[in-house]
């Protein structure tokens, strides 16, 4: 075929089985769910087995959220039985040799975040050889309706069997295709997710880390902007075709499923700075983009946006416009990316740059090469630094709205404007901090926000976290109501839509090991929850059984909740997060609709009012007051 045509609705996910849908008989459930407790039974936590238990827990998913499915899905549910068993037994069989395996692939990990398991893609050229470390592609797909038969059809796309795959492509390079937790473009644990693949994909093959490159179509462009700008010095190429690199313009789109995002509250208009990849072009300084977009793609303004963008940061952005042709993948035109990016993935990335000029607006992407941004003056605010190795120093522009900043000692010595600052010897980067007097160096503990400690609530569940919920007696059994229904809501969604298990405890049972390695998200009232009550005097935050004062101002704790998030306080915890009453901020109604709904909707901190009269078994539901973010010092 001349043109590739992607549906909009189920862009690269696999072909959804058309054709007339019909509930499972009672029977044929029976039979699914009987063989599915089996081959779990057999799986059971072992971390060798996740191979096979990818196959049971796409069943397990679609058994539990669809009620409908073609014949083609049935078929697929009776395959995933059989193929879970199928590894379950070449896992067990020792004397088997592991074959290296060539052609597509089905494969999996568990997921540090929160346990789960998580498959992915993955297509092995024919000549690949594990002596000699190879290029990995890694490759986002677009959008799709999360629904229970997610992972089974994504499975499908690449499990041609253990044996001798028939498709055993020539390519210079291992395609990595993640499922992203289906989607979300690639944010929160999504993006977390991108990243673990590639590490287990590492783990498997010998990869040459220094030629990973970033690519997809529609949502898998849009994450190839947003994960490449943002880390533009892990990928040593991007090919985005087709995506969107804004919210509010990207919204506007002409679609009947779209919603117009419109005027936002100022904290939310803010958080847009955290995802927008508009606003990372000059990045692209950095790490090359060879974008493609279809002359006649009802998308066509996005890339006209991150054009103007890149010309406004002094760059040129590479656009390769496929003639007469809609929101679709044109051969021609990929093979031409494809040609030029492999000009780049050949030289592998250059470690040591001898000019940076990095762009970020959150301490969450904060790292190019040999630098480091470490504190800002302001959140969410554009801050830049552009540094340049000379013959004896590095030579660094007065950086903007950066507080804090880390380079390697690759010269000896720190010039910024006529401050001349020498560096010690060693391998260690050291850290250069704004004072009364000038810039200077420190050796002062980082504080505040830093790096994996700089907010909003959201960030906390893209990384290991615990829900810890209260088992005391609470002050105000509104509250307490309140928190377990919300506690009940986010366990729902997370399921769903993250595609796992919420990982739970009981404040009595945690641990010290829960509190060095989790962040803590911590569910009820002080009365209710003993760590609350641990926490509390560390935190900006005032709560009797009377008054709630967050932000200047008082609440009465009958019918008022605060969510917000701060660093841990307790002994151990300092490098993770302690998160009251909030799951996502996001809910249900943003991530049912379109995934470019899911930007950070409260900030750091919330004060909830709610019904304390409600039904206690009823939905949870609150309404935000106020809220916003702390400043620079979780103030």
């Amino acid at each position: 075929m001349r043109r590739i045509l992607l549906c909009l609705a189920v862009l690269s996910l696999g072909s959804v089985a058309f054709g007339q849908t019909k509930p499972l008989t009672e029977s044929e459930r029976k039979s699914l769910t009987d063989e599915l407790s089996l081959l779990e039974k057999q799986v059971g936590t072992s971390p060798i087995a996740i191979d096979a238990a990818i196959f049971a827990k796409g069943l397990a998913w679609a058994l539990k959220y669809d009620r409908e499915f073609t014949l083609a899905d049935v078929a697929l549910l009776k395959k995933a039985i059989a193929r879970g068993n199928e590894r379950v037994r070449s896992l067990a069989d020792e004397s088997s040799p592991r074959r290296i395996p060539r052609g597509k692939v089905a494969l999996g990990y568990h997921s540090r975040i929160d346990g789960s398991i998580q498959p992915y893609g993955l297509i092995v050229p024919k000549n690949y050889d594990p002596a000699r470390p190879m290029r990995l592609d890694v490759v986002l797909h677009g959008s799709t309706k999360p629904v229970g038969m997610s992972e089974a059809r994504f499975i499908a796309r690449f499990d041609e069997g253990d044996g001798e795959n028939p498709t055993q492509p020539e390519a210079p390079y291992i395609e990595l295709h993640p499922l992203g937790r289906v989607e979300n473009c690639y944010r929160w644990a999504g993006e977390t997710d991108v990243f673990e693949a590639i590490a287990d994909v590492c783990n498997r093959f010998n990869i040459d880390k220094d030629r990973i490159v970033l690519r997809g179509m529609s949502m898998g462009a849009s994450g190839t902007w947003h994960l490449g700008l943002k880390h533009p010095d892990f990928f040593v190429a991007l090919g985005p075709y087709c995506g969107y690199v804004d919210t509010h313009k990207f919204s506007e789109t002409p679609l009947p499923n779209f919603v117009k995002i419109g005027t936002l509250p100022e904290h939310q208009e803010l958080g847009l700075h955290m995802l927008d990849s508009v606003d990372y072009a000059a990045n692209a300084g950095v790490v090359p983009a060879i974008a493609c977009m279809g002359e006649k793609d009802i998308f066509f303004q996005a890339h006209v946006i991150m054009g103007e963008a890149m010309k406004k940061e002094g760059l040129t952005m590479v656009n390769l416009i496929s003639p007469g042709t809609g929101h679709v993948i044109d051969p021609i035109t990929h093979a031409e990316q494809m040609k030029r990016i492999g000009v780049y993935a050949d030289k592998g990335l250059n470690h040591q740059p001898s000019d940076i000029r990095f762009v970020t607006w959150t301490l969450k992407y904060s790292k190019c090469h040999w630098l480091q941004v470490l504190g800002l003056e302001r959140h969410y605010a554009r801050a830049e630094i552009s540094t340049r190795l000379k013959n004896d120093e590095i030579e660094v522009d007065e950086p903007k709205n950066i507080a804090r900043f880390s380079v390697l000692p690759l010269r000896p010595k720190v010039r910024i404007g006529k401050v001349e600052i020498k560096l010690p010897e060693g391998e260690t980067a050291r850290v250069i901090a704004r004072t009364n007097k000038g810039w200077a160096l420190s050796s002062e503990p980082l504080a505040g926000k830093r790096p994996g400690l700089q907010g909003p609530i959201d960030d906390a569940f893209t990384e290991p976290f615990l829900c810890v919920r209260g088992t005391g007696k609470p002050w105000n059994k509104g509250a307490d109501d309140y928190a377990k229904a919300s506690l009940k809501r986010f366990a729902e969604e997370w399921h769903h839509y993250f595609r796992g298990e919420l990982p739970v405890k009981d404040d009595t049972a945690l641990t010290e090991d829960d509190i060095l390695h989790k962040n803590l998200i911590l569910f009820g009232d002080p009365g209710s929850n003993s760590w609350i009550a641990k926490v509390l005097s560390n935190l900006q935050l005032k709560w009797t059984p009377e008054k709630v004062t967050l932000a200047g101002q008082e609440y009465p704790a009958a019918d008022h909740v605060p969510a917000l998030i701060a660093p841990n306080p307790l002994p151990g915890g300092e490098q993770r997060y302690i998160v009251l009453n909030s799951g996502h901020t996001f809910r249900e109604a943003e991530l049912a609709k379109v995934n470019y709904l899911l930007f950070p909707r409260w900030g750091d901190w919330a004060v909830l009012q709610i019904d304390p009269q409600r039904d206690a078994a009823a939905p949870a539901e609150e309404k935000v007051l106020r809220a916003g973010y702390f400043d620079e010092n979780f103030r």
